[in-house]
């Protein structure tokens, strides 16, 4: 069969005339030029008459099972340490490249010996981290996997039995995700193919507890595009009690509502968020504060860490510590998020909620001074829906993979005096590579914002699916210029309306004229 790949420098052509048809599902293979290029390995692009969505084989389902298997691939390149790494030999869990932080502090927190988490004092605990520094939400997710681990055998028996059941309930975790994902962008629940695929994924799953809150962000934002604001703020709220991240998406919900005058969503967004935050922290404040607020203290008074662009200015400049350092780092991130700010009150075109999230996320990550490799969790729902294409999503997955290797590379060579692995040097080549791949993905996110034409969400005529109540909206209140508002107000008339938030994609609709190629 013949294969006609557009050329992705180029803006696909206008918009149809009426806007996109509301009971159609966007496939990859018919606008992406690299998944119209791997789909050659299945027999092609699909046809009109291809039962996508109608048959058993709905993508929420497909999305499912993709993200098992490859989280069960994760699995499978952990399976080094499972037996000898992580209890034998300080440095075999680096040159294996097959790091957990859960079996590790199944003992080192205490849990081993039924500790409970923020009441219980860690034995030998340092001064500034004397109870678990883990937001109450992720404490809870911990207690339950300990629960749930035997309390027979020996140690070693019981952190593998941990890591396991930590494993299951995260790659639980994970499909809710993806599916969370899928129902952000209902016309284009593939895109979520993106977060299940990701190489990333694979390796930082089981790291840490991140996934949790990933997951409750993603469901958080499937509720905002099915215009549910008080449950899209719960999840917020939930989401930012089992990690801080999730506290960011406010903020372009902030400024996507001033300009477009949806102060009462705001409110209800806000209010949720607040509220569920405070059903889940309140008890552990009132009952021991000091354990509670180990978190944040420890967040504070932390220095420069792995990953982090600030590592390599300190280790530039001999080790010497930088004093001000937390100054520094609000400081930048006020003014990213202040830039980013005036880019969605001044953009030609009211930006996408999903573009903001990515790039206010983006920047906490970059300003930060710690990068633990499963961060790059936090961005990858975000990416799928702020600029799904895969040539963009595999550069920054493939820097992201090579960081990955470069730090626990660079953790063996100090681990001991053989010194297998990369030195200093190379090392921070591998953090730029990370900078590098992120700041990318936020330029052709900038790009899409700036030159809607180039959005592959918009090219349809789409505004906003994953805007909830944004999705059409005309604006109130812009920066500059008054042609943003006069193209806003004039796109609002063909604009999708909301009546096909609630119903179910079809495949065999009448897909409308054929995109430019």
């Amino acid at each position: 069969m013949t294969s006609s790949l557009r050329d992705e420098t180029a803006p696909p052509g206008p918009a149809p005339a009426g806007g996109p048809l509301p009971n159609t599902v966007v496939v990859p293979a018919d606008e992406d030029p690299v998944a119209e290029a791997g789909s050659e390995l299945f027999g092609g692009p699909p046809g009109r008459r291809a039962l996508l969505g109608v048959s058993w084989w709905t993508p929420a389902k497909f999305l499912a099972l993709a993200v098992i298997a490859v989280y069960l691939l994760g699995l499978i390149q952990k399976a080094p340490c499972y037996n000898d790494g992580w209890f034998h030999g300080a440095t075999t869990q680096y040159t294996k490249a097959c790091y957990s932080d859960i079996p590790h502090l199944f003992s080192g927190r205490g849990f081993a010996t039924g500790l409970h988490p923020y009441l219980d004092p860690i034995p030998q605990g340092s001064p500034d981290m004397q109870y678990l520094e883990y937001p109450v939400l992720t404490g809870l997710f911990m207690q339950v996997a300990a629960w749930l681990t035997t309390k027979s055998g020996d140690l070693m028996s019981r952190e593998q039995w941990f890591w396991m059941v930590n494993a299951g309930m995260l790659m639980i975790c994970a499909v809710v995700a993806v599916v969370a994902t899928s129902r952000a962008q209902r016309r284009r629940p593939w895109d979520a193919l993106l977060f299940a695929l990701a190489p990333a994924l694979a390796l930082n799953a089981t790291i840490n507890w991140d996934l949790l809150a990933v997951a409750l962000a993603a469901v958080a934002m499937a509720y905002w595009s099915g215009s549910k604001p008080v449950w899209a703020g719960v999840f917020i709220g939930l989401a930012t009690a089992a990690k801080l991240y999730p506290a960011l998406l406010l903020g372009p919900l902030l400024v996507l509502c001033l300009r477009s005058g949806k102060w009462k969503e705001l409110g209800q967004v806000f209010g949720g968020a607040v509220g569920a935050w405070l059903v889940v922290n309140l008890p552990i404040m009132m009952a021991n504060w000091k354990g509670w607020l180990t978190f944040y203290s420890f967040s504070q008074t932390r220095k420069e860490d792995y990953g982090s662009f600030w590592l390599i200015l300190m280790q530039a400049v001999r080790n010497k510590n930088l004093e001000t350092l937390n100054t520094w780092i609000a400081g930048l991130l006020v003014l990213s998020c202040l830039a980013i700010g005036w880019l969605a009150l001044s953009a030609p075109r009211r930006p996408r909620f999903a573009q903001l999230a990515f790039l206010v996320v983006a920047a906490f990550v970059l300003t930060n001074k710690v990068y633990s490799p499963q961060y790059v969790l936090w961005l990858i729902p975000l990416a799928a829906l702020a600029r799904p294409r895969w040539r963009d999503f595999l550069i920054w997955q493939a820097c992201e993979v090579l960081y990955f290797l470069g730090v626990w590379s660079y953790l063996a060579y100090n681990g001991d005096g053989k010194h297998h692995g990369i030195d200093q040097e190379w090392y921070h080549f591998a953090i730029a590579l990370h900078l590098v791949g992120t700041l990318y993905l936020c330029y052709m996110v900038v790009r899409d914002v700036l030159r809607p034409e180039y959005d592959p969400v918009r090219w349809d005529g789409s505004d906003d699916p994953s805007g909830g109540v944004l999705d059409g909206a005309p604006d109130r209140f812009v920066l500059g210029s008054a042609r943003g508002l006069r193209e806003a107000e004039t796109y609002a008339a063909y604009a999708p309306t909301a009546d096909w938030l609630d119903k179910e994609p079809t495949a065999d609709a009448d897909p409308g004229p054929e995109p430019a190629k």
